[in-house]
């Protein structure tokens, strides 16, 4: 008799049903705080994934129980192969998403609505063209905002995400919210995280606390609702009483949410990455090349796994900058 496989439980019993793969290291935006200002080193396509090894290690990890899949890049609709990526895991029994800049998604409605692609996050950290191309040194802008409105009104939910930057773009907090009034959207604030190359410092984190009071000293206590955050989410929620959107913020360097992780990266060369800020890396790729069983190994990974950002569990250690140059940009790990 057949025994079901013993889901993906790490050491401090958080269960592991979310797989998160980045399908490419290139993007067609280079956003400062993901793309290093000199760029970053491409690997070989020989070293990458490609369509069939994708699916294969994703039916893996479906077999451990995890029944969640995001693909994410760098862009991942840059790659050539994206319909076949796609098509193969939509045979999966899994719920697929996408993290995308949006720039070209409105060629790919038809194949995302007919792989059952509901939900769809857009990176944009900005309602303004000017900076917009400031950030992202290209001038997208238009297209990125009709596309936007364009996935709306194909049915899609939308999640914005903006990564708030002192200085940048915090004097638009206001402005992301009002946005969620005319819209149904989820528009959510990401505290701006560290990464190898992306020149982090503290003072350029705006805070959980900070977001708040902005948008308290607009609305009233009674206009501002709390809701109900689903299980696993990193984000806390909120909306506007009468806006047809909702907003949240994902608070990760002051309000880690640690606790309930389940997720787990797969970068777009093959390595796992049992943590946003982890380090060490196991290699799936080159284990799956030479027909080696991968269970031990995704298992190893998730058996390490630290209870706080890979053991970054202080401010002390998390704002040292040599914690974060011995990882990876975050173009290279994946959104």
């Amino acid at each position: 008799m057949n025994q079901t496989p013993s889901p993906l439980t790490d050491t401090f019993g958080r269960h592991h049903n979310y797989l998160r793969i980045s399908l490419t290291e290139r993007c067609n935006l280079r956003c400062s705080y993901c793309m290093p200002v000199d760029g970053v080193k491409l690997s070989p396509a020989s070293h990458l994934m490609n369509a069939e090894e994708i699916y294969s290690i994703a039916r893996t990890f479906v077999k451990f129980g995890v029944d969640k899949i995001r693909l994410t890049g760098g862009e991942p609709l840059v790659r050539k192969d994206f319909p076949q990526i796609l098509e193969l895991l939509s045979t999966l029994n899994v719920e697929l998403s996408i993290t995308s800049n949006a720039v070209s998604i409105d060629r790919h409605i038809d194949l995302l609505k007919k792989s059952g692609v509901k939900t769809i996050n857009i990176s944009l950290d900005t309602l303004s063209a000017e900076r917009f191309h400031t950030i992202t040194f290209r001038d997208y802008f238009d297209r990125v905002y009709q596309n936007i409105l364009k996935l709306i009104d194909e049915g899609f939910l939308v999640k914005i995400n903006a990564v708030l930057m002192r200085g940048i773009n915090d004097d638009e907090i206001l402005d992301f919210i009002a946005f969620t009034k005319a819209h149904p959207i989820v528009f959510r604030f990401i505290e701006f995280m560290p990464f190898d190359g992306n020149q982090w410092k503290r003072e350029k984190t705006v805070s959980y606390q900070e977001i708040m009071e902005q948008i308290q000293g607009k609305y009233s206590n009674d206009q501002i609702i709390r809701l109900q955050d689903a299980p696993n989410d990193t984000s806390k929620n909120y909306t506007i009483k009468g806006h047809q959107g909702t907003f949240a913020i994902i608070s990760t360097v002051t309000h880690p949410f640690c606790d309930q992780c389940n997720r787990i990266r797969l970068t777009a060369n093959g390595q796992l990455k049992n943590c946003l800020f982890s380090k060490k890396e196991n290699d799936l790729l080159s284990a799956l090349r030479s027909n080696q069983d991968i269970e031990p190994i995704i298992r190893q990974s998730i058996s390490s796994k630290f209870a706080v950002r890979s053991g970054m569990d202080g401010p002390e250690s998390f704002e040292d900058p040599k914690q974060h140059e011995q990882n990876r940009s975050m173009i290279t790990i994946g959104g």
